[in-house]
């Protein structure tokens, strides 16, 4: 077919089909992009045993990018092949099959296995939009209250066999959010501090009850360096200790429930 000029050429051109190809172009090309960028953490993938996986997806890994980190924190490339947790796990694969799950060999709690488990995040506060630590306890905020939620300072903490293990004796508080994330809870007998994350206790007008924890657990809290702050990687360990007592703290929780 020949055009004879610019008008005819228009004529017989489908400009909605023209602008429908290109969208259906754009959104492929949008697709693979966000694809590959969502594989710039957790890549390259690896096996059961700590090995590398193949990359089975049609996507291959994006080229590494530098991000330069807030607050003079440095750089962040990715994707990259550097080790992040070397840890050797304490358990082991019954049967040895693909997919099989891992039993524990030690105590799951300490050793970070299961809903206790736990990953390496950076040994450092979590910082507002000021650069300023996001959690600190109520003691430091001299301009923060209880004003809708129930204070429990000084009340007796009570495990879930019925003991007494101590009390709470301050809130850590979200600044930028303004809410509670921790209750700060001191040990009988000089045991020192522990935090416990404010969603797994329940508050009542007596006293704070425990349901994930019995008396002989809290000692083994992981503990934070500083009592002003808490750093992200202390945040994982203490919330994963309280969460793998859900199962792992008494035997009879590993069994089915009705």
């Amino acid at each position: 077919m020949e055009f004879d000029d610019y008008g005819t050429f228009i004529g017989y051109f489908d400009l909605a089909q023209a602008s429908l190809y290109l969208f259906w172009l754009f959104f492929a090309g949008l697709i693979i992009y966000l694809q590959r960028e969502n594989m710039r953490e957790g890549y390259p993938l690896e096996n059961d045993d700590g090995t590398q996986a193949g990359n089975d997806g049609p996507f291959p890994l994006p080229n590494p990018k530098t991000f330069k980190l807030p607050h003079g924190r440095g750089t962040y490339t990715v994707p990259n092949n550097d080790p992040v947790d070397d840890r050797p796990l304490a358990m082991e694969q019954m049967p040895m099959s693909a997919g099989s799950p891992f039993d524990p060999t030690g105590d799951p709690m300490v050793d970070g296995i299961g809903p206790a488990a736990w990953c390496m995040r950076a040994d450092e506060p979590e910082l507002d939009g000021h650069a300023h630590p996001k959690i600190k306890p109520m003691r430091l905020l001299n301009d923060f209250s209880v004003v809708s939620w129930r204070d429990c300072r000084g009340l007796p903490v009570q495990a879930h066999d019925g003991a007494v293990i101590g009390h709470i004796s301050d809130l850590w508080v979200d600044v930028p959010e303004q809410l509670v994330r921790y209750l700060e809870i001191e040990l009988v007998d000089e045991g020192g501090k522990r935090l416990a994350p404010a969603q797994l206790v329940k508050i009542k007008s007596d006293r704070v009850s425990v349901h994930s924890l019995y008396e002989k657990h809290f000692a083994g809290i992981p503990v934070t360096k500083s009592d002003a702050q808490v750093t992200k990687l202390e945040e994982e360990k203490i919330c994963a200790y309280w969460c793998g007592g859900k199962l792992y703290a008494d035997p009879e929780r590993l069994e089915s429930q009705i």
